[in-house]
């Protein structure tokens, strides 16, 4: 007949009637009869696959209500598995074709039951030959022995699930069996249900009740669609086996167990099971999905639930150009949509601007000069553009690099996808593909203690699997690996996910939250690769690596977390890279009791304290990161805290840029610290509270497993060298850093502790660039740029040592220097300042070299009160006002100035005056090779959110907003 003769929905109701083979016949009269039974996919290939008692709906447990792409297909799959088992074509032939000749018989069906041909099982097994099937009527079965199943059967029950129940205990020794439809629950003397040595068994519907099933190697297995309630499935050393569509409910103990390293013996299902799961790999139906899907995950109230912005940061741009703090975030929202228009708008613009960092340059209202002074005052200023310096100092301020690179540097901290990381890492590569032990895929596992334990050298691989209320999901150890993809992993009441005792692996692409403990726990030289998950919601933190844990942490999301987003600590030594970590309520990233770590092109933002702590021996490496809109401080180096802190970016938090405790001793450079609202970099000498930070920052976290009695501390094995800053420094060191538009002072020190601040770029901050209130011992200050502020350029108080040497301080609102402490200041061009050049006031004692001084209106030098030191060849350059210096001291004897040089301006033809011999200062020749690596910090400049808060607020009561949170 021809299809056209009949209407399709006639048809479609026609062939509704038809068994399988049929419709298999009748694809097979012409193209269009195979196109039409390709239509009956929601119809007739639904009814045949729910109606298989074989199998389950084909997304059982997680996603019972989710359509499968294809009836068909997913019934097509369903039949290929069923037959796997039937696989085994040994025969025992004297030549190849001896098949021709062998005389087959028939396959049997046995039937068990009540007036049925066999009463027992037992009966029936004894009976049976090779691949025979038998059918267990509905009814329980008990045998009161173990059965020895010795030739391969399929063994089925009759009616629904449930109808058939087998108190059994089960050992068998043939190649293969396949059980279906039957309920296994143990006898009185063996918990273990069914057990194989060397053969293939597969399960397909079954429930297994409060009893084991064992598989040894050589044996293997395949579970479909199996309920386990309070029973588990323990593998050893097996090569490969498959457990699918599953449901684990209230085990005791882990509900999978894989022990021991996958055989090297192998049996002959090996290959069929390895081409079945291949063909329908997660791998490769992978599809790069949202950063966040609302309808997989439970997040917090507050937490973003749409794609997360990515939009470009603007140094120094007027503060009419930023978002108002006063915003509602829907507003904010619609801005952030904005971006990439912006961004287009915004990048050609900036590229066409340039900088000259002379007397005429005003940053805001910070210069010397202005639009509305009369020409014959211009006359009066220096030209002093600081070669080398002021084109850095532009570039810092511009915060845009050149158009040709913007796409490069904006791409460059942007979250990367699964795929893109398997590309460029082919060591994940390999694991993701690796097919060893056992694969669990799209089970289920709930309400009970564990989910899957790997140990003593074990593998498994988990794909699509959903791990909720238990203590723990996954639990690997003993040099074990396993490779997890794409599971949900929530409310656990520890941590999600444990890896111990050099265990490896890698997990990726999971969504991970609302546990308990840490998303992720790694210790003992654990060392995993952890790629694109969503770790976020936790009661704790995200990932906590200790006790000599290593690992390689990027391209995550984590958010969300109550405590650290990672915490590393005792020895833990990551490399974190290329993560978002944000909206934490603690730390973005806690380094705590001498943890170590490389973290690198990270970008950490709007973290409630800092974005990142260091603290108690931390020793971390924080290069080329993001941090931002932090609603406390930016950077905290705590009591004893340590490490490498270069080329970052730190900008818009509320707190200060970093803020560093005594008794610490980091290397701080080449990092971009701007528009943050207090202070640019704090130096206190306060402690920390150690019971507060205890308390409030996690440090109690259950570093113990499970309540075992663990001292961590005594359990270091110290298997690695331990690695420091990359140059040793025994004084804390700020050097080649861009430190501007900060709400308060560029730097601020009140310690008691040795400081060096070398070579960096202070600028335009909204008070001093430079205040040292309080320093016992001597605080070196040496070649840097210090400029347009709102006060003064440097200022130190009463009883503070300092060395001021080589720096160039233009163009401040206030003077140049004013100290009132002891020290010595040497070689510096003091320019341009709004106030005098150099001021010394009350018991002052400095000795005052060999500087260039000029001052617009004001003095050049004024010494008050009870002065002492000595003011010596210094060349004063005359301003308007011709004022050179001032002194008003108490004792003359005192207070000695001589041999200075005082140049006057003569008359308006003249050419102005030049730094020329030497040139404009600061002179870095050796700390030019350190700012040049600041373009690091550039390549995190353009990644996050363009600026949605303004500089607001000073300091309340000289105190961080971190310590006053404490």
């Amino acid at each position: 007949m021809e299809v056209s003769g009949l209407p399709l929905e006639l048809w479609r109701l026609i062939l509704a009637y038809m068994r399988l083979p049929d419709l298999g016949r009748c694809s097979l009269v012409c193209k269009a009869w195979y196109e039409l039974i390709l239509s009956l996919d929601s119809t007739r290939w639904r009814q045949l696959c729910l109606r298989c008692i074989e199998c389950r709906h084909p997304n059982w447990p997680n996603q019972p209500d989710v359509e499968p792409r294809s009836w068909r297909e997913a019934f097509k799959q369903h039949y290929l598995a069923a037959k796997t088992w039937t696989k085994n074509a040994q025969e025992l032939e004297s030549s190849n074709c001896f098949y021709l000749f062998r005389r087959r018989k028939d396959r049997r069906i046995l039937y068990v039951g009540p007036g049925c041909e066999f009463d027992n099982l037992g009966s029936a097994l004894t009976s049976a030959n090779i691949y025979d099937k038998i059918v267990l009527f509905p009814g329980i079965y008990e045998e009161q022995g173990e059965i020895i199943l010795n030739v391969p059967v399929e063994i089925m029950g009759q009616g629904k699930l449930g109808d058939v129940a087998l108190l059994v205990c089960v050992d068998q020794h043939c190649a293969t069996t396949r059980l279906c439809n039957l309920v296994f629950m143990p006898v009185w003397f063996s918990p273990v249900m069914y057990k194989v040595s060397s053969g293939h068994v597969q399960f397909d519907n079954c429930n297994f009740e409060n009893g084991q099933l064992q598989i040894h190697a050589p044996g293997t297995c395949q579970v479909k669609f199996c309920t386990f309630n309070q029973a588990s499935i323990s593998l050893h050393s097996v090569a490969l086996c498959v457990l699918e569509n599953c449901e684990f409910v209230g085990s005791e103990i882990a509900s999978v167990t894989v022990e021991g390293h996958p055989s090297s013996d192998r049996n002959w299902a090996y290959k069929h099971l390895m081409g079945l799961v291949k063909s329908s790999s997660a791998l490769s139906t992978t599809q790069d999905s949202a950063l966040f899907n609302p309808s997989n995950q439970e997040t917090l109230g507050h937490l973003p639930t749409g794609n997360l912005r990515t939009c470009e940061i603007v140094v120094g741009e007027d503060q009419s150009n930023f978002l108002a703090t006063s915003k509602s975030p829907q507003a904010c929202e619609k801005d952030f949509q904005k971006e990439n228009e912006i961004n287009k708008d915004l990048c050609p613009a900036r590229d066409k601007k340039e900088i000259v960092h002379d007397a005429d340059s005003n940053d805001g209202s910070q210069s010397s000069g202005s639009e509305n002074e009369p020409e014959d005052q211009l006359v009066y200023k220096l030209y002093h553009q600081p070669p080398g310096l002021s084109h850095t100092l532009a570039r810092s301020l511009l915060g845009q690099p050149q158009t040709a690179r913007l796409s490069n540097l904006q791409n460059g901290l942007e979250l990367k996808t699964l795929h893109q990381e398997l590309q460029r890492d082919s060591e994940a590569q390999s694991l993701a593909s690796s097919l060893q032990g056992c694969l669990i895929r799209k089970c289920l596992f709930r309400d009970g203690k564990g989910g899957v334990f790997v140990c003593s050298q074990g593998r498994a691989k988990m794909e699509g699997n959903v791990f909720r209320d238990l203590v723990y999901a996954v639990r690997c150890v003993q040099n074990s690996k396993i490779i997890m993809l794409k599971n949900d992993i929530y409310h656990c009441k520890a941590s999600g996910i444990f890896l111990r005792l050099e265990a490896g692996g890698l997990i990726a692409d999971n969504n991970i939250y609302s546990n308990s403990e840490a998303g992720v726990d790694i210790r003992k030289g654990a060392n995993p690769i952890i790629l694109c998950n969503k770790i976020h919601s936790g009661l704790r933190s995200g990932i906590v690596v200790l006790g000599n844990g290593k690992g390689i942490i990027r391209s995550n999301q984590i958010y969300g977390n109550k405590e650290a987003g990672i915490y590393i600590l005792y020895n833990g030594n990551p490399i974190v890279s290329g993560n978002h970590i944000f909206q934490g309520l603690a730390a973005g990233i806690a380094v705590n009791e001498n943890g170590r770590g490389q973290i690198t092109e990270n970008v950490i933002r709007e973290n409630h304290w800092g974005g990142a702590d260091i603290r108690r021996g931390g020793d971390p490496v924080l290069r080329s990161n993001l941090i931002c809109f932090g609603y406390s401080d930016g950077v905290v180096v705590g009591e004893q805290g340590k490490g490498l802190i270069e080329g970052n970016t730190i900008y818009g938090n509320k707190g200060c840029g970093m803020w560093i405790m005594s008794s610490s001793l980091p290397h701080i450079t080449s990092n971009q610290i701007a528009h943050n609202s207090i202070y640019g970099v704090a130096v206190f000498c306060q402690k920390d509270d150690a019971n507060d930070y205890l308390i409030n920052q996690g440090s109690n976290e259950n570093f113990n497993d499970e309540g075992e009695a663990s001292n961590w501390e005594n359990e270091l094995d110290g298997e690695d060298d331990h690695f420091s800053s990359r140059r040793p420094i025994s004084v804390a060191l700020i050097e080649s850093n861009s430190i501007n538009h900060n709400g308060a002072a560029g730097l601020y020190v009140k310690s008691n502790e040795a400081l060096n601040v070398i070579a960096n770029i202070i600028h335009a901050n909204q008070e001093s660039g430079v205040a040292v209130l309080q320093s016992t011992q001597l605080t070196r200050i040496a070649n840097n740029s210090i400029s347009c502020n709102h006060l003064g350029g440097v200022l130190v108080e009463s009883e503070c040592r300092v060395e001021l040497r080589g720096n160039g301080i233009y163009d401040n609102s206030g003077p140049g220097v004013s100290s009132k402490g002891d020290g010595t200041i040497l070689e510096n061009d003091i320019i341009g300042n709004r106030g005098c050049g150099l001021q010394l006031l009350q018991a002052a004692n400095m000795k005052i070299t060999k500087n260039r001084i000029h001052s617009f209106r004001d003095y050049g030098i004024v010494m008050l009160d009870h002065v002492k030191g000595i003011v010596l060849e210094n060349m004063i350059f005359q301003g308007k006002t011709k004022k050179t210096i001032l002194q008003q001291v108490s004792s003359l004897e005192d207070c000695l100035v001589q041999n200075n040089k005082l140049l006057a301006f003569k008359n308006r033809s003249e050419v102005p005056w030049k730094l020329e011999n030497p040139p404009a200062r600061p002179h870095i020749e050796e700390a030019t090779r350190s700012i040049s690596t600041a373009h690091n910090s550039q390549k995190v400049a353009n990644v996050t959110s363009r600026i949605a808060t303004r500089v607001e607020g000073r300091c309340p009561n000289s105190r961080s907003i971190f310590c006053t949170i404490l």
